[in-house]
């Protein structure tokens, strides 16, 4: 059996906002305040974590985005960045294109994953960048 679709709706202003569902989850304990995004070489699939197909391209770091509607912009049950997230340049060993990335709430647990726009072709000195037009949603 399927979610409603305003619990879907919820769920996801829960996530990535921090907004309460009334009777449910207040957020009073201590929430995380941001996501932390990864990229990745193929799919990590759903049993996967963020070390599942990362990339290791030298100046490759993770990121952190905003629990908030600074971070995510969120249409009924689809998710996407409120602005471009960028990522440090390649200045060596580029490796295979990036494909996917994935969200966490950090420990490397991927909640929510998806594919890129477009693939990033990497080499020396390219900025791999996760578009708004990256989107996730919550089935």
């Amino acid at each position: 059996m399927g979610k409603g679709q305003t619990y879907r709706n919820d769920l996801i202003k829960l996530y990535f906002h921090g907004t309460a569902i009334a009777s449910i989850a207040d957020n009073s304990s201590v929430p995380f305040t941001s996501h932390i995004i990864a990229l990745h070489t193929a799919d990590p699939g759903s049993g996967g974590s963020q070390l599942t197909n990362e990339t290791g391209y030298t100046g490759y770091a993770r990121k952190a985005v905003p629990r908030n509607s600074a971070g995510w912009t969120i249409t009924g049950n689809v998710v996407s960045p409120t602005v471009d997230i960028e990522f440090d340049k390649c200045t060596a060993s580029p490796g295979p294109p990036l494909t996917h990335w994935s969200i966490s709430r950090g420990g490397g647990t991927i909640d929510y994953s998806g594919s890129l726009q477009q693939p990033v072709i990497m080499a020396t000195q390219v900025k791999p960048v996760i578009t708004t037009a990256s989107t996730v949603t919550e089935e």
